[in-house]
């Protein structure tokens, strides 16, 4: 047994490593069916073994539903009171994004702003749901509805939905983009976003995806219109696309902002305790 579990954790630590602080860990995806390979093992306090990041989430699709169109920098309204130039996590989002993204198509060439290149992923969207309370506790429910709450494990008033990634399909066009933000109209329907029930929301024909004026390019579509779409992990995302070419929130420029990162650390470490101590009782 020791020895068939000691081989069994050695490839999946030689599939992954972690490479010298000096340039940060990268993470390579580990085989399949890595569970937690602890049978057996010493010192090794199970309640303290991190979920295994690299299982795959099974995401349901949230069928016909409505978009509306909202940009970094959007000035309040009559309609919508709330202005765009800070986010529900970044209070500083419009200076960080590098200024207004314009979603006037004459102020726009290919799928950024004329004005300047955005320093984050104008590939961007909000969903009516906020798992913080005043950047300091995390709602009650967040961490049993949040399917990736666990793994994640974020401290009091950190975020785990910042940056996660959504898939949107339209007929045959698929675009890919990070959640920045919260909206539209709520910041507390999570029975829509996590539970697949249908939006609270019954404004601007019942509206439940904001989505970036990058977005709204690739897509070919507009406020109102119809579209299907279900969260994806990074990992699953295409490296082919505009939605990898900018922004240092964008883990595909930066790893590090990949949301499962910290978690993948945590899990190879874990891995290679779990080896090591093999090594030494063996």
């Amino acid at each position: 047994m020791k020895h068939h579990l000691s081989r069994l954790i050695l490839l999946i630590l030689l599939s992954a490593s972690i490479p010298s602080s000096a340039q940060g860990p990268s993470i390579t995806t580990p085989t399949a069916n890595a569970h937690h390979p602890t049978s057996g093992t010493r010192n090794i306090d199970p309640t303290t073994q991190p979920i295994n990041p690299f299982l795959k989430i099974k995401y349901p699709w949230h069928t016909n539903i409505t978009v509306s169109l909202f940009w970094i920098g959007e000035k309040p309204t009559e309609r919508n009171p709330t202005p765009n130039h800070a986010s529900s996590w970044d209070t500083n989002w419009q200076k960080n994004y590098g200024g207004y993204d314009n979603p006037d198509p004459a102020a726009r060439t290919g799928y950024l702003p004329k004005a300047f290149i955005p320093r984050l992923n104008p590939f961007y969207i909000a969903l009516p749901y906020n798992d913080c309370i005043n950047h300091k506790s995390h709602k009650p429910e967040a961490k049993s509805i949040i399917p990736w709450f666990k793994r994640v494990n974020p401290k009091p008033g950190k975020t785990s939905c910042k940056g996660r990634w959504i898939k949107i399909v339209q007929n045959k066009k698929v675009c890919y983009a990070q959640w920045e933000d919260c909206g539209p109209f709520h910041t507390d329907d999570y029975n829509y976003v996590f539970k697949n029930q249908k939006p609270k929301n019954k404004q601007n024909k019942n509206a439940a995806l904001d989505i970036s004026p990058a977005v709204r390019d690739y897509m070919g579509i507009k406020s109102g219109s119809v579209v299907h779409w279900r969260f994806i992990d990074f990992a699953e995302v295409p490296k082919v696309g505009p939605w990898t070419l900018y922004g240092t929130n964008n883990p595909f420029r930066n790893p590090r902002k990949d949301p499962d990162y910290e978690a993948k650390i945590k899990y190879m470490r874990h891995l290679q305790k779990i080896r090591d101590n093999y090594r030494i009782h063996r």
